[in-house]
């Protein structure tokens, strides 16, 4: 369990990383779909960030990865100027796929051909 100051810092990061991901001006990374950041697991010793991102839309992975490789060095020096840490960690990004599979287990449950069970108050009487 992380303690309530990495916590604090997981979520400044989520939050900053999150206001810099549109300004990104590679084609890469913005590709037209949805960009969130889902979370943000952090070093004790705040040298690596792990950031997951999850995006809603087409996306090529590789080239969207490669993307958010080369501005990694941008992110991690505006990410410095705006939190001020002793160590401005070096940003590891991963996708996120949970949102995605979450929505197709919903669309799963939903072609589900169950009845509906009807009011249980009449049948109590």
């Amino acid at each position: 369990m992380a303690s309530n100051k990495l916590y604090r810092t997981n979520e400044d990061i989520k939050y900053v990383l999150s206001r810099l991901l549109p300004q990104v001006k590679d084609p890469r990374v913005n590709q037209g779909g949805m960009l969130s950041i889902t979370n943000v697991d952090t070093t004790g010793d705040l040298r690596y960030s792990k950031v997951y991102v999850s995006v809603l839309g087409e996306l090529d992975e590789k080239e969207f990865k490669k993307g958010l490789k080369s501005a990694s060095p941008w992110l991690r020096r505006e990410l410095g100027n705006a939190l001020k840490l002793r160590y401005t960690p070096e940003l590891v990004f991963e996708l996120d796929r949970s949102i995605e599979h979450g929505a197709y287990i919903s669309g799963l449950i939903e072609k589900l051909d169950i009845p509906r069970e009807e009011d249980t108050e009449d049948d109590d009487s």
